[in-house]
């Protein structure tokens, strides 16, 4: 990305509005000293002299195991993909754990939500104190991401990952040894604390050390592994579903505990990683920086010192032209000029919301009472949740390989006209199958459109909306962003958890009809208000926001003249796909 475009765009949009310098003013001066920029003697002082190019950066020993040190481009990526996927698959696997839970006899009783026939059938009569011990863990991720976005903009990523590991697994520790709902109440929060923690920092430490051209890649695949965590969840409580014929406490204590195991491992290796180099280089350590974009991108191109230059530039400019950033003043746009970051703070925001309300927190931990709402027996719900899952995993491997070569818009278009249309036929055909009970063909239809709907689902909208707020946040505040994209997922999901317990008993097959309502109007939303990130570096994307309308037309043409001011800039990323189409 060109150095002169990103601080020319950056300086306008650190000023206030009414004296916004011309684009083009001091850009000659400003390329210069940034290509003379050196990592020789960098320290926390920000200080940079010029040095004979190329480039070589330099690390700190200090005796420890270094993935690091040990591997170099695709071997080390592979490497943060695998550990990063530790964390998405905890965050997967307490997703899909509730699931079951719910349903064991023991939990019910400790918890006092319904009682147990004879036979080991679960009665529920407080179905909103059901749903709000589900729905409480999202208050703590709700805490937990503004936690993390502190702290991952302050100690680091890899520090910030630490913290959330252990956290969580305090949090974990507590749930599995719960007697009463208070307790596990308390519990859940502690643990959604650290989930916020770890989803916040481990998706932008991912962006931050991958490719442009893979960028969506790399994160789809760690979210693989997401998926793979529900399943995993829901088919260790199957399996231990006729301990002590189901009464067991083993039934719900054992899956709970059971998180502890990836937790654990996280806090163990996280410390054996590469830390971002962005934030190396926001905090002064050049040479360390230089030297881990070297061994991420390797040494035979001039790739990582091009990279280096444009996140080098970008930071002295940031440390020159530095206000205090809060929360508050993000969330409403305040003192951001031109970079707008209260209006990708609420697109972040909403979008997180728009994907809970598409239906998958609905079907994530009540896809038992949709199959049995279709006309299944118990026992044969609980089976297709689990085989549901298993797709569920399957198809989130095309994503992997679709969302970088159409981009994020158009995975998100054709993932909501997919979605609208098999939820509203699984509505319709648990309808007929109410009003027909003897035929049992409609119920399979039903089953059908379910998991259809959930393969979509993990080819498409999985991915896209943990993706965008790491991609769109400038470096300074790019782990401050993302929170509020933990927040937005935590209010969306922590609501339609909720609520989805209270909807199914009031509604039944009607709620899905809301759900296919909310992927039509999807569409528009992202059409008009979402701009394509795709094959774009994360320094570039703040032009896509230096238009003053929120239009995704506009922010494209603005983004086009600023460009074209400047023809003789060669893009980073000019050798990456661009088929992406355009609406």
């Amino acid at each position: 990305m060109s150095t002169k475009i990103i601080r020319s765009v950056a300086e306008q949009a650190r000023s206030p509005l009414e004296e916004q310098v011309p684009l083009l003013q001091e850009q000659q001066d400003v390329v210069n000293s940034t290509n003379a920029s050196s990592v020789e003697g960098s320290s926390t002082t920000g200080s940079r002299q010029s040095t004979p190019q190329p480039l070589r950066g330099k690390i700190k020993k200090d005796g420890r195991f270094s993935f690091t040190d040990k591997y170099e481009k695709g071997s080390l990526l592979i490497a943060i993909n695998f550990v990063a996927g530790l964390s998405i698959f905890f965050f997967g696997y307490d997703q899909g754990m509730m699931s079951g839970v719910n349903n064991s006899p023991d939990y019910v009783n400790h918890m006092g939500f319904g009682y147990v026939d004879a036979d080991g059938t679960v009665h529920v009569t407080d179905s909103a104190k059901q749903g709000g011990i589900v729905a409480i863990y999202y208050f703590g991720t709700l805490i937990g991401c503004f936690i993390g976005g502190y702290l991952g903009d302050r100690i680091g990523r890899i520090n910030s990952i630490g913290v959330g590991s252990v956290w969580a697994m305090i949090g974990a520790m507590l749930q599995a040894t719960a007697q009463n709902a208070k307790w596990m109440s308390f519990a859940r929060i502690l643990n959604g604390v650290g989930t916020g923690i770890l989803n916040t920092i481990v998706p932008v430490w991912s962006a931050e050390t991958a490719e442009t051209k893979s960028r969506g890649q790399f994160i789809a695949l760690e979210f693989t592994l997401n998926i793979f965590g529900v399943a995993a969840a829901y088919w260790l409580e199957y399996a231990l579903s006729s301990v002590g014929a189901g009464f067991s406490p083993i039934r719900w204590r054992v899956p709970i505990a059971f998180q502890i195991i990836p937790l654990f491992a996280l806090s163990v290796i996280i410390w054996a990683f590469p830390e971002s180099p962005r934030w190396l280089a926001m905090d002064g350590q050049d040479e360390e920086a230089l030297y881990i974009l070297q061994r991420l991108r390797g040494t035979d191109t001039s790739e990582a010192e091009d990279e280096f230059h444009d996140i080098v530039s970008t930071v002295e400019l940031q440390r020159k032209n530095s206000t205090k950033i809060s929360y508050f003043r993000m969330f409403f746009g305040i003192g951001s000029g031109s970079l707008h970051l209260g209006r990708r703070v609420h697109l972040v925001v909403w979008l997180m919301i728009i994907q809970e309300w598409i239906g998958i927190a609905g079907v994530t931990v009540y896809a038992p009472t949709m199959f049995a709402n279709a006309g299944f027996s118990t026992g044969t719900s609980e089976l297709l949740s689990g085989l549901n899952n298993i797709f569920y995993t399957l198809s989130t491997i095309v994503n992997a390989f679709t969302i970088d070569r159409i981009g994020r818009r158009w995975t998100l278009y054709w993932g909501a006209v997919g979605q609208a249309i098999t939820m509203f036929l699984a509505g319709a055909f648990s309808r007929y199958h109410e009003l027909n009970p003897a035929d049992a063909g409609y119920g399979g239809l039903a089953a059908t459109s379910i998991f259809v709907y959930t393969s979509i689902f993990g080819a498409t909208w999985l991915v896209v909306p943990f993706l965008y707020p790491t991609e769109i946040f400038p470096l300074e505040v790019r782990a401050r962003g993302n929170a509020f994209g933990v927040f937005g997922w935590s209010i969306g999901n922590g609501w339609l958890t909720l609520l989805c317990p209270v909807m199914f008993d009031l509604y039944g097959y009607k709620t899905l009809y809301l759900f296919a309502l909310v992927n039509i109007l999807a569409i528009p939303v992202v059409w008009a208000l979402y701009p394509e990130t795709n094959q774009r570096t994360l320094e570039e994307i703040d032009l896509l926001f230096a238009s003053n309308s929120p239009w995704v037309w506009d922010a494209e043409k603005e983004f086009e003249r600023l460009k074209s001011q400047n023809p003789e800039i060669l893009h980073n990323a000019q050798d990456a796909p661009h088929d992406a189409p355009t609406v």
